[in-house]
């Protein structure tokens, strides 16, 4: 399905997220820190002017997850809510400067091996063609037209022998994406589709859990 990058489709995924019924978040797990990243919905960048996700890659030079796939984002400051360290995240590795209103919901907080918990933020950044990467953070940016994570064969989910839970991958040209990347873009396909999927207890490979 083609959602092109207008006015319409900020209000039909608006509509969507506020549809969906965000699992409770999970309290009984204060050992785990707060992170926040952005679903960052922008341009295509393509003549058909579609909606894209912006998705990056980190640099090499940084301490954890180097060179790994990621949406923007990093762990909540003291006293920030996710809302507020998603869009500070944002602002910082990708110089884009939205507003709360820019805000069209939040998806399932989700618990990573490395011991974070991740609040999804999706947001519409109409001022994408402001994006100025930071380099110390990331070492390059790409834009994921939704239609590519709505295909059928855009994920697929295996086993490894370190754990019972499935592992996600999302094939995407050429390359796996793994969780906990993988498994947020997937809920958040599933919120397009109008499903309440849940995604906590998808695995991450075995290089992620540190």
């Amino acid at each position: 399905m083609t959602r092109p990058f207008n006015e319409a489709t900020r209000r039909n995924i608006a509509e969507l997220c506020a549809a969906f019924a965000r699992a409770a978040p999970d309290d009984g797990a204060p050992v785990l820190k707060r992170a926040a990243v952005a679903i960052a919905l922008t341009d295509a960048g393509d003549t058909a002017g579609q909606t894209a996700l912006l998705l990056t890659l980190r640099a090499s030079s940084l301490r954890a997850h180097r060179g790994q796939w990621a949406l923007p984002g990093g762990r909540c400051d003291a006293g920030e809510t996710p809302v507020e360290a998603a869009l500070r995240e944002l602002h910082e590795e990708l110089g884009l400067e939205l507003t709360p209103d820019a805000v069209l919901g939040l998806l399932d907080d989700y618990p990573t091996r490395s011991g974070y918990l991740i609040t999804p933020v999706v947001v519409w950044a109409a001022a994408s063609r402001a994006i100025s990467p930071n380099p110390e953070e990331v070492a390059s940016v790409h834009r994921i037209a939704l239609d590519t994570i709505e295909r059928e064969d855009a994920f697929d989910f295996t086993a490894i022998p370190e754990s019972a839970r499935r592992v996600i991958r999302f094939h995407h040209a050429g390359r796996l994406i793994h969780a906990p990347t993988a498994a947020m873009i997937y809920q958040f396909r599933e919120v397009l589709g109008g499903r309440n999927t849940r995604v906590a207890e998808l695995e991450q490979p075995v290089f992620a859990w540190k």
